[in-house]
């Protein structure tokens, strides 16, 4: 019998309370855009999914690769969020996970997300897990706009709830769960943000 960590891997734990509440199940296809090394989609991969997956970074896209063999090379490709050749609505679920916190200002965020978001199908589920400014506006330092430098050294584009929620209305989204943030000891604050696509 396999290990917990053998099942899920290395999971974002918001994102495996989405399968235990059945949001995400079995015939699903699942979209991972800026994938990384592909530690969201272990468990997704060992039950069959069909998945998919973009990352700028080669390396990245190579390791995927090597931890899902059975899965055709082209499921997995080296490009940007904003720039994936996906086809548009092909996805039941968009995993974002840690992503779009690295855009350089408002517009890129926006290309950002639009590219995300447009692969994603009628009725689908949109994952993201970002850092924000939410509970923990005295651990930063302003730079410009939205760029912050964060109390463990790194620069990051952050959202707080109006932004969010200003996005999701454009989107013509609805809230899967309320918008919800953890405060890593001092270092910063990631925020989860779930919608459901009309």
């Amino acid at each position: 019998m396999a290990s917990l960590q053998e099942q899920f891997g290395d999971i974002d734990i918001y994102l495996f309370d989405q399968i235990l509440r059945g949001n995400i199940s079995p015939g699903m296809r699942i979209f991972d855009a800026g994938c990384g090394t592909g530690r969201n989609i272990v468990y997704f991969l060992r039950e069959g999914y069909e998945v998919f997956g973009a990352d700028p970074d080669s390396k990245a896209i190579h390791a995927v690769r090597q931890r899902a063999p059975r899965n055709p090379v082209e499921n997995f490709r080296i490009e940007s969020v904003e720039a994936n050749s996906f086809p548009d609505a092909f996805a039941d679920v968009v995993i974002c996970n840690a992503v779009l916190h690295f855009a350089r200002d408002d517009d890129h965020f926006l290309v950002m997300l639009r590219g995300a978001w447009r692969t994603l199908k009628p009725g689908g589920l949109f994952f993201s897990r970002l850092a924000s400014t939410i509970g923990g506006e005295h651990l930063l330092q302003h730079l410009s706009g939205r760029r912050y430098r964060m109390a463990d050294g790194t620069e990051r584009y952050l959202v707080d709830e109006l932004l969010l929620m200003q996005r999701t209305a454009e989107l013509g989204a609805h809230l899967v769960d309320p918008i919800k943030t953890t405060v890593v000891q001092n270092l910063r604050s990631m925020t989860t943000w779930v919608l459901r696509k009309p």
